[in-house]
């Protein structure tokens, strides 16, 4: 499969941005309907023509395409000979078992054409040094991803890997690099590390986080809690949020001005959907789906990634006309109906991450007797305390109306329930519904 490439596209106006892109959904189409078991099947079952999707409202013919659909019939979205492909990746398992992804020669160079254009947006410049601290293997698309994405940019890369804060300030201090790539809370530790071991981590060569995982801001794009407390220890560091999936293969990076993660339109189509799969209204919240674009193995038409987000329209200050995602607001999969009030585990950590005395936390939530949700949260604090439980309820009822169970536990045993020696991500959130 040809991939169609515009690096400059955000940069056009939205009407040529929006021809660009329906001439890569023909190509899109074509491919997967000539390729694609899956999608020949959805195809033919839904009685559409191929050929009749050339525009992207047109895309409101198809059925949308679901995780357990990837995961159930994972080989029948396979495009190409397996000898073509290259690397085998997996989903983080979020939402159910890991599921596999397959990347061609070709896929792989969208891959790194993809996160050079993020790495540029958001201020990276050939012959910086980016320091990697995230895992490389494991199965994990987004660490190849970063590594060859500095490169095509031509920076060179620092492949630290994840925790070890003494390696990563060893690194630091040698190598002296521009940028890092982190999940957010990781920062934390680092400036603690430093502080308990005099290194002046005010005055390092670091001056760019792109952090992972976690939102570093609100939904409304004010400055989340977490941000507050990095910025706080950190204020030299620039703090950039990246957004991105398996299954999509590309990402969304803030820009040097913050405002919500850019869309690279020559990579994938996007659309937000309400309950009912019709598109929401401008501005108005939804879940993302999509339709990636140039993608030789597994091309995925109107996938339903179950994040729900709302776009930003308007020109950025950087010049770009290509909109903006705001902060990932939760999974469709982790919402919780509690008492009447709706939350996403998001609302719950901004939380806890404001109560001084919280040292770790998990969130669990399960189906009780009565056969609704229920919410508790296991909790590692420095002065547990019967007091300290009532002090965290009314914490909880003076932000989101109610409080959930509060049980505390040894902080040790917390920390190792988040980070397992399996996962690639922190396991904040448990789902036994």
């Amino acid at each position: 499969m040809i991939m169609m490439r515009d690096s400059e596209i955000s940069f056009k106006s939205k009407e040529e941005i929006k021809f660009f892109q329906e001439e890569s959904l023909k190509q899109t189409i074509n491919y997967v309907a000539k390729n694609s078991p899956f999608y020949q099947r959805l195809f033919r079952q839904a009685g559409v023509d191929s050929s009749s999707i050339r525009k992207i409202e047109d895309l409101s013919k198809l059925p949308t395409t679901s995780k357990k659909d990837v995961s159930e019939y994972n080989r029948d979205f396979l495009c190409v000979s397996k000898s073509l492909v290259m690397d085998y990746v997996t989903t983080s398992g979020t939402l159910g078992d890991p599921v596999t992804f397959m990347l061609t020669e070709n896929d792989l160079d969208r891959l790194a054409y993809n996160d050079s254009l993020s790495f540029k947006g958001a201020g990276c410049k050939p012959g910086e040094v980016m320091q990697i601290m995230t895992t490389i293997d494991r199965r994990f698309m987004a660490g190849l991803a970063y590594f060859m994405g500095a490169r095509k940019l031509g920076m060179g890369s620092i492949r630290v890997g994840n925790g070890i804060p003494e390696l990563q300030w060893d690194s630091i201090i040698r190598e002296k690099p521009d940028s890092c790539i982190v999940v957010p809370s990781f920062l934390i530790k680092l400036a603690e590390y430093a502080e308990e071991h005099g290194i002046d981590y005010s005055n390092t060569s670091l001056r760019r986080a792109i952090c992972i995982g976690e939102p570093l801001k609100n939904s409304d794009l004010t400055t989340s809690t977490l941000t507050k407390k990095i910025i706080a220890k950190w204020p030299n560091l620039s703090l950039h949020s990246t957004y991105a999936s398996t299954e999509m293969q590309s990402s969304f990076t803030e820009c040097e001005h913050k405002c919500g993660c850019h869309h690279q339109p020559d990579l994938i189509i996007i659309e937000l959907l309400d309950e009912n799969e019709k598109p929401v209204g401008q501005g108005e919240m939804g879940e993302l789906t999509i339709t990636t674009l140039g993608v030789e193995g597994m091309p995925l038409v109107r996938f339903k990634t179950g994040d729900v987000c709302y776009m930003i329209e308007e020109k950025c200050k950087c010049g770009r006309n290509s909109v903006r995602l705001s902060p990932i607001v939760g999974r469709k999969g982790q919402m919780i109906k509690y008492k009447g009030t709706t939350l996403y585990p998001s609302a719950l950590y901004d939380v806890l991450d404001n109560i001084p005395g919280i040292i770790n936390y998990q969130v669990q939530v399960y189906t009780n007797t009565l056969g609704t949700d229920g919410i508790l949260i296991k909790i590692g604090a420095s002065s547990p305390s019967e007091a300290f439980e009532k002090d965290i309820k009314d914490f909880f009822r003076a932000r989101i109306r109610v409080a959930p169970e509060i049980t505390f536990e040894p902080v040790e045993l917390i920390a190792k329930s988040v980070f397992p020696q399996t996962s690639r991500k922190a396991v904040k959130f448990v789902d036994l519904r």
